[in-house]
């Protein structure tokens, strides 16, 4: 019996519209669709009219159910993977799933679709061509700051996710390790109340707006020679101490993060706010 198909079938990111003609056709006709969460993936179902059955892959079973779906593959039957929203496998689980698949000889089709990464893209007025995208930043602070310092090298644009309730922290960390770049952030692209907010950091930061919606942020590259002047250039120890300050770490807390932006000890850092104090 020859082996069944896996579609990796994109969904709209928020416009109903843009479901294509072929991905409703190719859930309609599978055997059974793999989906992130059931209960947002039966919405689209029942707005196309699809009846196809459905059951829930996502990053917490993902391991443990690929071997019945494996099974249900090798019987012949056609499965379609979908995330909530936009392309499988973009910031989204299936990874896994996908590499077993084609590891053992599964034919994996991929079909095109809404994508909320290069969307925003084509709209953010940087110049066309090369990108890099990485999706959502780590939680953690030291987490995120690794991965700038990972990233300063790279001179094309830097396309990234956000929640709307840590897009103000970000914004702040992206200005602490890159300084002053250009950024762009689309809000509810392809909805109703779709956006985009471009600027400097220091200028999306001033908005203090409150962020709402999904987020896709765009920030410039860096000139990739490590020479970039640091947001802090202009700051005296005393004015770049104030800042953490301002910014909730406590006097000790500030000392060492200007030590750690300039590439002094803390004794030297200690030792110039002091003189400036007298």
């Amino acid at each position: 019996m020859q082996a069944g198909t896996l579609y990796l079938v994109p969904t709209p990111i928020g416009n109903l519209e843009d479901m294509t003609y072929r991905a409703v056709r190719t859930l309609q006709e599978v055997d059974l669709i793999c989906a992130e969460d059931t209960r947002q993936t039966v919405k689209l179902l029942n707005h196309f009219e699809i009846t196809t059955k459905m059951i829930s892959l996502h990053e917490h079973n993902e391991r443990t159910r690929s071997e019945q779906l494996l099974a249900d593959l090798y019987d012949g039957k056609n499965l379609a993977l979908v995330s909530d929203a936009g392309t499988p496998l973009v910031s989204d689980p299936g990874e896994w799933f996908v590499q077993k698949c084609i590891e053992e000889g599964i034919t994996v089709i991929p079909l095109p679709g809404a994508n909320a990464a290069v969307t925003t893209w084509i709209a953010s007025g940087f110049e066309g061509g090369r990108f890099y995208f990485h999706g959502f930043l780590p939680r953690k602070k030291k987490e995120i700051e690794e991965v700038q310092q990972s990233l300063e090298a790279i001179t094309v644009p830097m396309i990234f996710y956000e929640s709307p309730h840590r897009m103000k922290q970000t914004l702040e960390r992206l200005q602490v390790v890159w300084g002053d770049r250009q950024i762009v952030i689309g809000r509810e692209v392809t909805k109703r109340y779709e956006s985009f907010y471009r600027g400097t950091i220091t200028e999306l930061i001033d908005l203090d707006h409150e962020w709402r919606g999904e987020l896709c942020f765009i920030v410039e590259g860096g000139t990739g020679n490590g020479q970039e002047e640091a947001w802090w250039q202009t700051y005296s120890v005393q004015e770049h101490i104030q800042y953490y300050e301002e910014q909730g770490d406590d006097h000790k807390k500030a000392l060492k993060q200007c030590a750690k932006d300039r590439g002094l000890s803390r004794n030297e850092i200690y030792k110039a706010f002091h003189e400036l104090q007298q």
